[in-house]
């Protein structure tokens, strides 16, 4: 089958490699849509810790069940499945307290193991969920992205009235802000650099939008503050935009080595509340009904989709920011 490989940081292409073959308990994919994420860019670039090399990529994906393994139920070939990446071990200490995103031996397809930019790759059977009656494949693909955007929220206080700051208006930031809308909000704002992205953050719901916080009037800060840039300045200048009390959630993935500085005086005096997010927990089948009922706007989200041999385009489209979801098609 052909193939999208990242054979060390910053080296990739599509070569020929062997089809997989379903193990027990597992089924063959044919990937229709494969969403390309930040983590994606960090894996590419050598920046994701546990990524080893060479890999097949990508973790966000819908697609075509082509052939099942031994013990496999529930699923026949020809179902469309959205896939969820996670590979716990299930018996470590944090999977054995319900945490299996914090497993000791964590994995995940297409970050630690090969992924669905290829023709075939082989899963869980487990792991695949049906996608809902109509919703396209395309549209599947966020389910894994809104996964994760979910498991966010299940960590976050949640109340009705918050005020919400949210930095960086691509995907992740515009779920989260369409999940805050729906979660009951006073109010939504949100900071990018990009003008572009504003504008959408705006028409999905954000009551302002600046490219600094310094523009906005919360001069007491914000209850709830999110991180969905990954960008350390970005993260340094939010810790200083929470209310006393507040919460602010590192949700954007950072380089793995990297730091960034705050006050812990702050954080002690003002009573705040640090807290991550960490993939995907309990979450993928919540995020399967929402994309069902429509708490996403499926259509606006998605801009961009490109075949397996233009992926070095669609990573550049991905580092200018001029697009929201950028896919690929494996068999396009």
């Amino acid at each position: 089958m052909r193939a999208l490989v990242i054979e060390t940081p910053g080296h990739f292409g599509v070569t020929t490699v062997a089809d997989p073959a379903p193990g027990p308990g597992q089924v063959v994919v044919a990937p229709a849509a494969v969403g390309i994420c930040g983590t994606d860019v960090h894996i590419v670039q050598g920046e994701f810790a546990p990524t080893p090399y060479p890999i097949i990529p990508g973790h966000e994906f819908t697609g075509e069940v082509v052939s099942l393994g031994a013990g496999v139920s529930g699923l026949r070939t020809g179902d469309q499945v959205a896939v969820d990446p996670s590979l716990f071990c299930g018996a470590c200490h944090y999977c054995a307290i319900g945490h299996g995103n914090l497993c000791e031996h964590w994995g995940a397809i297409g970050d630690t193991v090969d992924g669905a930019m290829a023709e075939y790759v082989a899963v869980p059977a487990a792991n695949c969920y049906q996608l809902p009656d109509g919703l396209d494949v395309a549209q599947g693909a966020l389910i894994e992205p809104l996964s994760c955007a979910v498991r966010g929220f299940d960590i976050l206080p949640r109340r009705l009235g918050d005020h919400y700051l949210i930095y960086g208006a691509g995907t992740m930031g515009l779920m989260m802000l369409q999940l805050a809308k729906a979660a009951g909000a006073a109010s939504l704002s949100v900071v990018d650099l990009n003008e572009d992205r504003l504008k959408i953050a705006a028409q999905l719901g954000a009551d302002a939008t600046a490219t600094g916080a310094d523009a906005f009037s919360h001069t007491q800060g914000w209850e709830t503050v999110i991180d969905c840039t990954g960008v350390i300045p970005a993260i340094e200048d939010a810790l200083t935009r929470v209310r006393r009390g507040g919460t602010f959630q590192q949700f954007g993935v950072a380089p793995s080595a990297a730091k960034a500085s705050f006050s812990p005086f702050k954080v002690y005096n003002d009573e705040i509340t640090i807290v991550g997010s960490m993939a995907v927990l309990h979450s993928f089948g919540r995020a399967v009904d929402l994309m069902a009922k429509g708490v996403i706007d499926a259509d606006t989200m998605i801009t961009h989709s490109f075949g397996l041999d233009e992926f070095a385009q669609a990573l550049q489209t991905f580092r200018e920011g001029t697009g929201r979801k950028i896919q690929i098609r494996p068999t396009a």
